[in-house]
């Protein structure tokens, strides 16, 4: 399955300051029974954005007005816990691109990679430099250069770098996942066979 290209994003970010931020609590077990990738952004952080009446928490950044954007700005150690991609599947079935932490658990991260979403870690101090931002100015745009890898505060130019690895870069920019990536290489694939002796 294909995904959106990805070279430059320019948005406003949701804040979510909470360290630890386990799969369970992005995604709770109890709906996992799906295959599809559909859905999911419904029951992103469902216990945490709902009551069990399923009337929605006020006092839950997803369900304030003042904050939107195709980021989530997480605290450290974001996506620890289970390796269930369905966590994944709900941040970008939500509508977030990016998800910024100073440290995200490897799987989650791996798992992101694989089907569109960008995780960007940052310093600690970085972290905090975009939660102040954000805090006192909910509009305050993020840019994130993927060919180049950097993080930007527009307003101020605070800009800093980001790791990724090369073949997942290469794969986001082009709107791959692992399947369409091998299909691009169709001919390349077909002439090396052709090569082969019988």
């Amino acid at each position: 399955m294909a995904y959106d290209k990805f070279n430059i994003l320019t948005s406003s970010a949701v804040p979510l300051p909470i360290e630890n931020v386990d799969t369970d609590q992005i995604i709770p077990a109890r709906f996992l029974k799906a295959t599809e990738r559909v859905g999911f952004g419904d029951n992103l952080f469902r216990d945490w954005r709902y009551n069990g009446d399923g009337t929605p928490k006020d006092d839950f950044v997803l369900n304030n007005p003042t904050y939107s954007g195709k980021i989530l700005v997480g605290g450290k150690n974001f996506g620890s816990g289970s390796s269930r991609e369905h966590a994944a599947w709900a941040v970008y079935d939500y509508g977030f691109r990016v998800v910024v932490s100073s440290f995200f658990a490897d799987i989650f991260k791996g798992n992101c990679l694989n089907i569109g979403v960008l995780p960007v870690q940052v310093s600690p101090e970085f972290a905090d430099a975009i939660f102040k931002a954000i805090e006192a100015d909910p509009n305050t745009e993020l840019e994130i250069n993927l060919a180049e890898q950097t993080i930007a505060l527009k307003a101020s130019g605070e800009k800093e770098s980001f790791d990724i690895n090369g073949y997942k870069k290469n794969n986001m920019i082009n709107g791959f996942d692992d399947i369409d990536y091998l299909q691009s290489m169709k001919s390349e694939v077909v002439t090396f066979a052709e090569k082969l002796p019988f």
